[in-house]
């Protein structure tokens, strides 16, 4: 029997909102609605539900899109989508296409090859997988004629689509992209330490550290390039959209990330940061969530206290879920942009 959660009109949103695309929370719903159509695409799959059984559907053509192709890993999972839009009147502000990648799938079918694909993404080896390998492809197709493309992913998804987004910036071409409980894989500081100093001194030590490390490692084979800037100058320009929930671990160490390089340009640090920056990036294996510039909107909704002997697990559950971002719900949204002069503003 399905869940309550596939079931469009039992969780999605009210599929009457006005259409407005300059609206940052109308693209969040409709963007987080497709991403969860493709979970459901899945697990249609799994279940063997036919055409008058399936719940993927509403998903996307509530909000005038139609599946235009199915992203299939070598294990026949379904584990991305490509949407293209059918509103009668289009305009710039239109995407023609939205990519989306689905995250962790618990289910006996899918656990296994997500939980390879989890790994790959923590020892950032998730550019070797050949799911991306398929995405990349998929991306530069869909874009072949010209085409306005955006990109999406929640948890694991969204790693997928950042490395895509990070890899088209970096040959100048800017996609839309909105990132879904964004995975960070480093300590996670931000929910596990509260003393803002604290926490401020652990990152710069931390970033001395594993750039003191990369060094080592490279010995002076990136001598004659050390006064460049860090970041690629295409990548510097792109700014995905990053949506995140401070009480889940995995994505919240963004919001001390961002803050943190903030902190070092108002301490005239800016230029020790630069440096830190590029001894990671000089190892050859630049660390996927090392972006330069984002709009980051922090999930403010306060969670409800859960009882019994799971209630750990409810809450990581609920912070972590793509349903929380169809809904609307209280937020701060924050700019960082990253320029050569100025560094993060």
């Amino acid at each position: 029997m399905p869940s309550r959660s596939e079931n469009f009109s039992l969780s999605g949103p009210n599929p009457r909102v006005d259409i407005n695309w300059n609206d940052v929370k109308y693209r969040r719903l409709v963007i987080a609605c497709l991403v969860n159509g493709v979970y459901i695409l899945e697990s249609d799959r799994q279940q063997n539900r036919d055409e008058i059984e399936a719940l993927a559907t509403p998903w996307w053509e509530s909000f005038h899109f139609q599946l235009h192709h199915k992203l299939v890993d070598n294990n026949d999972s379904i584990f991305g989508a490509i949407y293209e839009y059918k509103y009668p009147n289009p305009a710039p502000s239109f995407p023609q296409y939205v990519i989306a990648f689905r995250g962790t799938l618990m289910k006996k079918e899918t656990v296994l090859r997500d939980g390879k694909l989890n790994f790959k993404c923590f020892y950032n080896k998730l550019h070797k997988s050949s799911s991306f390998q398929l995405a990349m492809d998929c991306v530069l197709v869909t874009m072949s004629g010209g085409a306005r493309v955006w990109l999406a992913g929640h948890s694991p998804g969204s790693a997928m689509a950042l490395l895509a987004g990070k890899n088209m910036a970096k040959m100048g071409y800017f996609l839309e992209t909105y990132l879904f409980n964004p995975p960070f894989l480093y300590f996670p500081m931000e929910a596990a330490i509260k003393d803002t100093i604290v926490k401020f001194v652990i990152r710069c030590a931390s970033s001395v550290v594993s750039a003191g490390l990369s060094r080592d490692v490279n010995g002076r084979q990136h001598h004659e390039t050390e006064d460049h800037e860090p970041f690629n100058v295409p990548l510097s320009s792109w700014i995905p959209y990053l949506f995140v929930n401070p009480h889940y671990p995995i994505c919240s160490e963004y919001i001390g990330y961002f803050e943190q390089r903030k902190k070092m340009r108002a301490k005239i640090l800016g230029g020790i940061d630069r440096f830190l920056t590029k001894s990671c990036m000089d190892s050859g294996s630049e660390p996927l969530n090392l972006i330069p510039s984002a709009d980051l909107t922090i999930n403010r909704c306060q969670l409800t206290e859960f009882q019994g002997p799971f209630c750990k697990y409810k809450k990581f559950k609920r912070a972590h879920g793509i349903q929380q971002w169809w809904n609307y719900v209280p937020c701060d949204s924050l700019r960082y942009e990253y320029n050569a002069t100025n560094y993060v503003e």
